[in-house]
């Protein structure tokens, strides 16, 4: 089976996406296909790389990493609710304050036209 994952929690604060990481862990040891993870709403905290946990938490940012290096899955953020949320690609220029992005490489920023077109080419999407 094809599968898209949708999470929408934070990295930390929540169970959600540590849940989903640990799901996308055993889906890609099994002959399931995990095609893609998106993340939406306080999911694209996920995709921060200035998230720094402490030294005896596990790093949930490096997990994702690991994931998309190893097995290469596509790691999708909502580009509107990570603008929402500060989570940004490149320098962001307002009133001659210059931001730098800190969407983590590895993460993709996309649309909704995305999600919609994994829902639509996999067997099963789950949300966490």
């Amino acid at each position: 089976m094809n599968y898209t994952i949708l999470v929408t929690g934070a990295a930390y604060g929540t169970q959600n996406a540590s849940t989903a990481f640990l799901f996308c862990q055993a889906l890609v040891q099994t002959k399931n296909i995990l095609h893609s993870i998106f993340f939406y709403c306080d999911g694209v905290y996920n995709a921060n790389s200035m998230t720094t946990p402490a030294i005896d938490e596990f790093n949930l940012i490096k997990a994702w990493q690991n994931l998309n290096k190893k097995y290469k899955v596509n790691l999708y953020v909502c580009n509107s609710a990570a603008l929402r949320r500060g989570v940004i690609e490149d320098e962001l220029i307002v009133n001659a304050n210059i931001k730098k992005g800190n969407l983590d490489r590895f993460f993709q920023l996309s649309g909704l036209i995305e999600l919609a077109n994994s829902i639509n080419i996999c067997d099963r999407i789950i949300q966490f």
